[in-house]
C-alpha cells in the first residue's frame, strides 16, 4: 500500500482514513506494508509494516507530507543525511525517488495486489506495476476537480490522476459524488469503481473532554456570557467554501449579533478570509486560529466549544469534520455537496451557494436547544452505526477476484 501520511501527522483527513481502514483490513486477515516517502516513529501502529522509502543514507525528511494541494514543484523537501548535512530536493525529485523505491521493493517481495491513495502515489504504484505485473487498485479520496472547487485546477496532476485512473485494475471512491466526478471528468466507465465509503471511529478518550477547561478560552466564556459559537475546521482553501460561509455569517450577525465565527485551520485562503471578513464588518465576530494538530486535545476543543458546526464546501469528497463535531456532542450543518451526506441523515444539509438558507439553519440551531439536542443524540447515534467494517470486506472481495482472476482482463 502506497500512501503519503499517517498519524501523527496530519494534513488532512487521509492519514487518519489510512489508519482507521488498514487497521480493520489486518483484522480481515490482510498483511500490509504501507510504504511512506518520509521517515518518523511510528512505533505505535503494531498491525502492519510501515516502510519509509528513503535514501539509505537520510536520517529523516522535513517539509513532508504534502498530500492535499495542488502543489507539483513548488514544495521542497529538506533531508537530514546520517552525516548531518542537509540536501534540499524539489517535490519532483521527491516523487521520482518515491517510484524507485516502489519499483525496487516489489521485486524483493511476495506481494498479491497494489494499492495506491490519490494522485501523489500514483508515479511509484505505476511504476511498481510495471514491474511486478500485480494489479493495482487506486483509492481516490479527492481529485484535482474537488481540490480547485468545482474547476479545473493543476493541468499536470489532472494528467497524473487521468493516467493512473486509466491504468489501474480496480478504482475505490470514498462516495457516490467521487465516482460521478471520476466519471464525467475523467472517462472513466462506471463498471470499473466501487464506491468505498470512509467511517470515523473513536478512541474511548477522544469522545471526552480532556479536562473542564476549553483550550478556547475566549470563544468558551464569550459562550458562558450567552453568545453562540459557530465552528467551522479544515484548509482554507476554495474547495470549502468559506468565502460563502463569512458572507451567510454577516446575515446570521445581522439577526443575532452576539454570534462568534471560529475559523480553524490554515490553506492558501488565509490572509484572503481575514480581509473578507474585516471588509464585511465581522472583525469582531470572527476568529481565525490557524493551523492546529489535527489529533490533539486543542482540535478536539475547537468542537467542544461550539453549539453548532459547519462544513459549506463546494466540493467535499467525503469529509469527516462532522463525525470529529458529533464526538464531542456538537451538531453539524454540511454542504450537499460532500459525500458524507450521502450517509449522514441527522444533520441539517444546505447547498454551499445558498447563504440565505445557510444563515438560517444556522439561526435556527442557535435559537433552538431543543433541535440541537435532538440533531446531537441522533447524529451520535447515526456516526456509531457505521464501521470500517463493510469497507473493508468489500476491498478484500475485490483483492481475491482480482488475484484470482489475474489471467483475464478485468476491463477493457
Amino acid at each position: 500500500m502506497l500512501g503519503w501520511e499517517l498519524p501523527p501527522h496530519h494534513t488532512g483527513g487521509m492519514g487518519i482514513v489510512c489508519y482507521q481502514m488498514c487497521r480493520e483490513l489486518a483484522k480481515t486477515g490482510a498483511e500490509i506494508e504501507f510504504v511512506l516517502p518520509y521517515t518518523a516513529d511510528f512505533s505505535h501502529i503494531n498491525f502492519m509494516k510501515i516502510n519509509p522509502a528513503v535514501p539509505h543514507d537520510v536520517d529523516e525528511i522535513h517539509g513532508g507530507p504534502v498530500g492535499i494541494g495542488s502543489t507539483y514543484d513548488s514544495q521542497e523537501f529538506e533531508y537530514i543525511m546520517q552525516d548531518g548535512t542537509k540536501r534540499v530536493t524539489p517535490m519532483n525529485e521527491h516523487q521520482s525517488n518515491y517510484a524507485k523505491y516502489a519499483a525496487q521493493l516489489v521485486t524483493l517481495g511476495e506481494y498479491d495486489v497494489i494499492h495506491a491513495h490519490d494522485w501523489l502515489t500514483f508515479r511509484a504504484a505505476l511504476a511498481a506495476k510495471q514491474v511486478s505485473g500485480k494489479p493495482l487498485f487506486v483509492h481516490i479520496h479527492s481529485t484535482e476537480y474537488d481540490r480547485a472547487g468545482g474547476k479545473h485546477g493543476n493541468p499536470l496532476v489532472e494528467e497524473i490522476e487521468y493516467i493512473g485512473l486509466h491504468l489501474a485494475d480496480r478504482i475505490f471512491a470514498i462516495s457516490e459524488a467521487t465516482k460521478a466526478t471520476i466519471i464525467r471528468h475523467y472517462g472513466i466507465p462506471a463498471s470499473k469503481i466501487e464506491v468505498v465509503h470512509n467511517a470515523m471511529e473513536f478512541e474511548p478518550h477522544e469522545l471526552e473532554s480532556g479536562t473542564n477547561t476549553n483550550s478556547f478560552v475566549y470563544a468558551d466564556t464569550m459562550r458562558k456570557a450567552g453568545y453562540h459559537i459557530l465552528v467551522s475546521a479544515g484548509r482554507l482553501t476554495v474547495q470549502k467554501g468559506l468565502t460563502q460561509l463569512l458572507h451567510a455569517f454577516r446575515k446570521v450577525v445581522d439577526l443575532r449579533p452576539k454570534s462568534l465565527l471560529l475559523v480553524v485551520g490554515s490553506g492558501d485562503q488565509y490572509e484572503e478570509l481575514i480581509e473578507l471578513a474585516a471588509d464585511l464588518g465581522l472583525s469582531g465576530n470572527v476568529i481565525f486560529t490557524g493551523r492546529l494538530n489535527g489529533t490533539g486535545q486543542e482540535w478536539r476543543d475547537a468542537f467542544a466549544v461550539g453549539d453548532l458546526f459547519i462544513m459549506p464546501s463546494v466540493s467535499e469528497p467525503f469529509g469527516i469534520t462532522p463525525f470529529e463535531a458529533l464526538a464531542q456532542n456538537t451538531p453539524a450543518l454540511i454542504s450537499l455537496q460532500s459525500g458524507v451526506s450521502e450517509i449522514l441523515k441527522h444533520v441539517l444539509k444546505v447547498d454551499f451557494w445558498d447563504i440565505d438558507e445557510m444563515a438560517n439553519k444556522i439561526v435556527a440551531v442557535f435559537d433552538n436547544p431543543d433541535l440541537a439536542q435532538e440533531l446531537t443524540l441522533n447524529g451520535r447515534r447515526e456516526m456509531f452505526s457505521q464501521s470500517w467494517k463493510k469497507s473493508a470486506d468489500l476491498m478484500m472481495h475485490h483483492y481475491h477476484h482480482h488475484v484470482a482472476y489475474r489471467a483475464e482482463p478485468a476491463y477493457v
